[in-house]
């Protein structure tokens, strides 16, 4: 009989291999913040906005909302100084809030 050969290593996960990249790592942790700082806005926008958002990019202190449609992007507008000013009152660094609007 002929058997198949033992494996040499355990195989590896894909979060493991993330968690032991510093650069993926550093990825994943700012991705994992976005989407905290999303949740953390959800207050403060009216009903059925938070439907038309993703969470985008961070760099420093300025924080990118993705945004699917030009009206919920306008309606932001308004809303980004007491969006600003929510983050941090929950101790977020976030000086700025970009929108970037998602094309189709």
């Amino acid at each position: 009989m002929h058997r198949p050969p033992a494996p040499s290593a355990k195989p590896t996960s894909m979060m493991d291999a993330i968690e032991h990249s510093d650069t993926l790592s550093s990825m994943l942790s700012l991705q994992r913040r976005s989407v905290l700082y999303l949740k953390t806005i959800e207050p403060v926008l009216p009903p059925g906005l938070s439907e038309q958002l993703l969470a985008g990019p961070i760099e420093d202190d300025v924080w990118c909302l993705l945004v699917r449609h030009n009206a919920a992007a306008a309606k932001l507008r308004q809303l980004l100084p007491a969006i600003c000013a929510h983050l941090r009152s929950q101790g977020h660094n976030v000086q700025q809030v970009r929108l970037k609007l998602l094309s189709r």
